[in-house]
């Protein structure tokens, strides 16, 4: 009895230590980042950040369109990997597009001659949805097949779809849309758009076997298939979901701004990745959510617009952003050295 009870206390319980949740920490570093452009604002220029709805709306628009792009991205990375093509994608995709959405009293309509103007929404919206898809179908099917490293497979789709941007009508931009088609970019449409897709895929990846097998092959990818998961076929189902997103992103920017131009697009890619990472998703896959993405959007358009409020030069806000980009990462990396120590 003197043994059982003393090998009973030499067995002590311990308990395990209970995480903040990556999306609480990224909440928490956009009401602090919120309070100190707020200051700024009234030790700068002597008014309120927040103060003015207008530029809040303005704030939302900019970031909006490339969280379109995020949720594609957040998915792609939850997996493991990376996508450095979206940006390119969203070059490409608009130039097509906006091709089949010109209105026929443009005398220098790509498709004139062909009598395709003034074309029904949906099929300008069809063939911009079919061109991001493609592409990322293009990279899952690299990634999955070929076991090519995402970061080759994406930079190479990056490159080739600047190229069909800039081919695509020799480097001239595409205006002219027809009135439906500039619909999609009016008003708050992007951010509504955003908020839809938002809505969607967070309960396609709580609640559906598609997101169970997405954070499992983030997880360990070896498992997920000694599973019964076909992790081959996820991979490209997952990077075609990405594609179709920049797709999607394309035309609500092209239909925006009215035009379309092969430069359109340039570092999106980069921009999604951040918002991604400052949200709490791992870089080495298996951890993250679309919430956490849609915190980190909206505080990368904080400081994109307080920069802009405390009229830093743009060159500084470069060297600022990277600097915080950088910032996420090393805290991802700690935060998961932390946890394998404590596991």
């Amino acid at each position: 009895m003197v043994g059982e009870s003393a090998a009973g206390a030499a067995l002590p319980v311990t308990k395990k230590k209970r995480h903040w949740p990556p999306e609480l920490n990224a909440l928490i570093g956009l009401i602090g980042i919120a309070i100190i452009f707020e200051i700024l604002g009234w030790v700068v220029r002597d008014q309120s950040f927040f103060g003015n709805v207008v530029r809040l709306k303005i704030m939302i628009l900019q970031v909006s369109i490339i969280g379109i792009i995020a949720i594609g991205v957040t998915q792609v990375i939850i997996t493991g990997g990376i996508d450095l093509s979206s940006g390119s994608v969203v070059g490409a995709t608009a130039m097509i597009a906006m091709s089949f959405a010109q209105v026929g009293s443009y005398d220098k309509a790509i498709f004139l001659q062909q009598g395709w103007v003034d074309l029904p929404v949906i099929i300008p919206i069809a063939v911009g949805l079919a061109c991001g898809l493609l592409a990322g179908f293009i990279n899952g099917a690299l990634i999955a097949y070929t076991k090519i490293p995402p970061f080759i497979a994406t930079l190479g789709m990056m490159v080739s779809a600047r190229g069909v941007a800039k081919w695509w009508t020799k480097g001239q931009p595409v205006s002219f849309p027809t009135d439906q088609f500039a619909a999609l970019g009016e008003g708050m449409m992007p951010v509504f758009i955003f908020l839809g897709i938002l809505l969607l895929f967070h309960l396609i990846m709580t609640y559906t076997v598609y997101g169970k097998h997405t954070y499992a092959i983030g997880s360990n990818q070896d498992a997920a298939r000694m599973s019964g998961i076909n992790v081959e076929r996820h991979l490209v189902l997952v990077y075609s979901i990405a594609g179709l997103l920049a797709g999607v992103a394309a035309m609500v920017l092209a239909a925006r701004g009215l035009t379309a131009q092969s430069g359109m697009g340039v570092m999106y890619e980069l921009d999604a990745i951040a918002m991604t990472v400052i949200g709490g998703v791992s870089l080495a896959g298996g951890r993250g959510s679309l919430i956490g993405t849609a915190i980190g959007m909206l505080i990368f358009g904080v400081i994109i617009s307080g920069f802009t409020f405390i009229r830093l030069d743009a060159f500084y806000q470069e060297m600022i952003k990277g600097g915080i980009i950088v910032g996420a990462v090393v805290a991802d990396v700690y935060r998961q050295k932390r946890r394998a120590a404590e596991s």
